[in-house]
């Protein structure tokens, strides 16, 4: 019988890996917003979201609500790492029967605890405190906090029954009474449970804590949960500090295995029978009982006390954990057994003494072991989340089983490292968890207010209202008129330049077509073979030699038509006279389909004898030139309207092309009775808007920040083109790299201190912005982009450091919105319509590449054009693709 009740008592290792994984699968029902109802692991969301750095300083007030005592504190913390803090309190008893009796009853005591230590302390009326006193409230029963200082009480336990407080906020009810005594100064900053309490104290003196555990009356674990994983919480990022309440871990079922009768026993007789069964087996509120039982059952069996008369363990509560403290701690603990047995009014023989030492034992130990379960469970779940191999991470301890089992500590670690292999926990003994640790709670929780205070007003200018942007739409508006008019073009900053492209593709253009895309260094020579089945495509880059960019026109012209005939020759296409589109990726003055004067060079070209005229012109003199007659330019475009035409094909309401990469720009089918730079009234014309000089007339002065000009002043063309310098790809990354050295010299980031790479220009590249606003993200590879900077970033780094960079890509976004609003409620109000429905094409790698820019781009449009139901088509090959449809749409109309 002895063997049978030992064995029931231990979990086997196999077991315990079960009993890990349904604790993880709990966690995560807990964690999630469609199943927290139906978890036991309630996972309770604590709104705080960052530990202790050793810069808190300050004096802070403490009201700790403990079993039978108010505890009232005053922490003064120094900034020295809280190597040092100050610490004077004093406990107040609890009433007889105020714990069961009204809730204003207990909150009103609290309050003239509140006030008569603030006397007593504060007696001489030079040290008394003229400004406000931040208070932190340690409340120890299971709550549903949705902010610091907004906690509702869920039930009560530990022998609290007071009337009128669940459901009720706790802060609330507590600030009342607070005013009730006329302490106007004082404020309720942060509301907690024992257990982050705990975590926050041993969070100083230099380490950091993510977890913390309390074995003591009850069992409860909290740790550093990855924000965007707590669905119950909203508008959270980093991380936060997650209450797990695990007591109640297995009140499902899932613990009924290894629940033995003892426990069954003690469950019954408990004020709450078949809740928070886990508590029940680790809780030093109910080791005793168990051990009670268990002899009891033993004796019944014969198998202990034979011939004794045991009516003594009849009696609940008589066997105390201090009983069984002194019983397994000791070397001789048989002789400890002896004297308590005797003491109980047990004739107990020495194997009797040496069974209930046994029993004892198997009790504290399988308590440990189940402590255990649950840490490795966590542990677990924190390295699989955070993406990491192995995790290493300090454990705030606390409680009465922790502080006086002398083999708790020794078996966690054990049996954790057996169950989570790739997870290193070390215990940290917590001081005063409750008390220190509300301090530094409420310490940390004014040190982020201010900080968040300073954040935004830093960000604020960044940040545009619905008004703004409808106000940025009109403003587009406006100048899309004056550049539509023959009169006011001339001084308009969106130029609004007809393409001579009159149709869109209508999905009936058949042939063979050849595609230059002249853009930068590379260029590309492409053979598109349009057909019913769909379209088919060859391609090849050829260099473009510095030598030969900077060097005469000829020179460039000839070297493109040497690699259109190496194409050609390649591809067996030397006998054909194939229509030719030609992207032309410059500034151009477009008076045909074939005919484009060249404005300016940029990106590096600098060809003599090009500036002013005809590009295609001077194609075909290079092609005559060199009697290459396999080719027919008949059409010119750049790479937007080469967009529209691409996504055309594939969606024949596509009347709208988009960019968004390094530069930004739009195109769009305007009525030609609108267009007062061409004659002519029918139809429709693309209008390539070259749009990212809008704003350059100084209508958009208003929106530039204090980093936009700094941007600004450092490009190669200051003043120009400032709209594209607000959205595309080749600036956000400058941007955030201006606001992330303000923000350090303001000491919100890197600890002020500034990195030699973080001030070289361009460095914080816009595929930076992507990595870090990526969704879900471990924040340590945000720290390994980061450390390619040299900085070596906090946690809190890298939280802020995603926020800034979420502020810039997300005002770009809304700014491409309201520009693109302006265009499709144009195109609606032409068209006379109530609703239109219009496809937009859209390439450039801003738009595919960043997580959030689409969406955000396609809510601000919904927004500011409702009337207007618009759909995005990703381009492939706009440029290539795009300029052959061009052609080949050309060429069906001229047939």
């Amino acid at each position: 019988q002895m063997q049978r009740a030992l064995r029931s008592l231990s979990i086997p290792l196999e077991r315990l890996h079960i009993m890990k994984g349904h604790m993880i699968q709990d966690m995560c029902k807990g964690l999630s917003r469609h199943t927290h109802a139906q978890a036991k692991v309630r996972m309770l969301p604590t709104y705080i979201c960052s530990t202790p750095n050793g810069t808190e300083k300050g004096t802070f007030l403490v009201v700790e609500l403990c079993q039978s005592q108010v505890r009232i504190l005053l922490v003064t913390l120094y900034g020295d790492g809280n190597m040092s803090p100050h610490m004077v309190y004093k406990i107040f008893d609890l009433p007889e029967g105020i714990t069961r009796g009204e809730g204003e009853a207990l909150f009103d005591f609290i309050a003239q605890c509140v006030s008569q230590f603030l006397a007593e302390t504060f007696s001489s009326d030079t040290s008394k405190p003229e400004e406000r006193i931040p208070l932190g409230f340690v409340f120890p029963f299971t709550c549903r906090q949705t902010q610091l200082d907004k906690a509702e009480l869920l039930s009560w336990s530990k022998g609290f029954s007071c009337s009128g407080v669940v459901g009720k906020d706790v802060v609330q009810l507590l600030q009342s009474a607070i005013n009730k005594q006329e302490l106007c100064q004082v404020d309720i900053v942060v509301v907690m449970n024992d257990t982050v309490g705990t975590m926050m104290t041993c969070s100083t003196e230099g380490r950091t804590c993510e977890i913390a555990m309390v074995a003591d009356k009850g069992s409860n674990c909290c740790f550093m949960a990855e924000a965007h994983l707590v669905e119950t919480a909203d508008g959270t990022s980093g991380r936060m500090c997650v209450n797990t309440e695990w007591g109640c871990f297995g009140d499902d079922g899932t613990l009924n295995d290894v629940f033995t009768p003892y426990d069954e026993c003690v469950d019954v007789e408990s004020s709450n029978p078949g809740e928070k069964r886990f508590e029940k087996m680790v809780g030093t509120l109910y080791l005793g009982e168990i051990v009670r039982h268990a002899l009891i059952a033993l004796t019944a069996e014969k198998a202990v006390f034979v011939g004794t008369d045991i009516s003594v363990l009849k009696e609940k509560g008589v066997f105390t954990m201090q009983h069984i403290l002194d019983i397994v701690n000791n070397e001789d603990g048989i002789d400890d057994a002896k004297r308590i047995l005797e003491l109980l009014g047990l004739q107990a023989s020495e194997r009797d003494c040496s069974r209930v030492q046994q029993i004892c034992r198997a009790v504290m130990g399988r308590a440990a072991t189940l402590h255990a379960i649950g840490l490795a469970a966590i542990l677990s779940y924190m390295c699989q989340t955070r993406n990491m191999e192995t995790l290493m991470v300090n454990v705030g301890v606390d409680g009465e089983l922790f502080g006086n089992y002398s083999r708790f500590e020794e078996i966690v670690i054990s049996v954790s490292r057996l169950l989570s292999p790739e997870c290193k926990a070390t215990l940290l003994p917590s001081r005063d968890g409750s008390g220190r640790g509300a301090a530094m709670v409420t310490a940390v929780a004014l040190r982020l207010a201010a900080q968040r205070h300073e954040v935004n007003e830093v960000l604020a200018p960044l940040r545009l209202t619905h008004a703004d942007l409808e106000k940025v739409q009109a403003l587009m508006r406006e100048e899309m008129d004056r550049g539509l008019c023959k009169e006011t073009n001339a001084t308009a900053s969106v130029r609004m330049l007809p393409t001579y492209v009159s149709h869109t593709p209508d999905g009936t253009e058949r042939g063979d077509f050849l595609a230059l895309d002249l853009g930068g260094t590379n260029f590309r020579v492409l053979v598109v073979h349009v057909k019913e089945e769909g379209i088919i495509m060859a391609s090849e880059i050829y260099i473009i030699p510095a030598a030969i960019m900077q060097g005469t026109g000829e020179a460039l012209f000839d070297h493109i038509i040497d690699c259109v005939i190496d194409f050609q020759m390649k591809q067996n296409l030397v006998r054909d006279m194939l229509p030719l589109g030609f992207t032309f990726s410059f500034p151009c003055q477009q008076l045909g389909l074939d005919k484009a004067l060249l404005l300016t060079w940029t990106k590096g070209f600098s060809a003599s004898g090009c500036v002013g005229q005809d590009v295609v012109q001077l194609l075909r003199e290079a092609a005559q030139r060199k009697q290459h007659t396999g080719m027919q330019v008949v059409a010119l475009v750049n790479d937007t309207v080469g967009t529209m035409m691409a996504c055309g094909y594939d969606d024949p309401k596509c009347e709208i092309g988009l960019i968004v990469g390094t530069g930004t720009n739009a195109c769009y089918m305007e009525e030609m009775r609108n267009v007062g730079t061409v004659e002519g009234d029918q139809g429709r014309m693309c209008i390539n808007m070259e749009w990212g000089s809008f704003g350059d007339n100084g209508c958009l002065d208003h929106l530039f920040t204090h980093f936009d000009k700094v941007v600004d002043d450092t490009t190669i063309n200051p003043g120009k083109q400032r709209f594209e310098k607000l959205i595309s790809g080749m600036y956000l990354g400058e941007i955030v790299r201006q606001i992330v050295m303000v923000m350090t010299e303001k000491q919100l980031l890197f600890q002020g201190k500034l990195s030699p790479k973080l001030q070289t220009r361009n460095i914080f590249q816009t595929k930076f912005l992507s990595a870090v606003e990526l969704n879900g993200l471990p924040l340590r590879q945000i720290q390994a982009v980061l450390s390619e900077l040299e900085l070596d970033a906090s946690f809190e780094d890298t939280v802020l450091l995603r926020e800034v960079c979420q502020t810039v890509s997300l005002r770009a976004a809304q700014l491409c919105a309201a520009g693109l609003a302006a265009v499709v409620e144009k195109m609606r109000e032409n068209r006379g319509l109530d609703q239109l429905s219009v496809t937009v094409g859209v390439d450039g790698t801003l738009y595919k590449l960043h997580p959030r820019f689409s969406s955000n781009l396609q809510k601000t449009l919904k927004d500011l054009a409702p009337k207007c139901n618009v759909s995005f088509l990703l381009s492939e090959d706009g440029s290539g693709k795009g300029a052959a449809l061009v052609a080949a749409v050309a060429s069906h109309a001229a047939n």
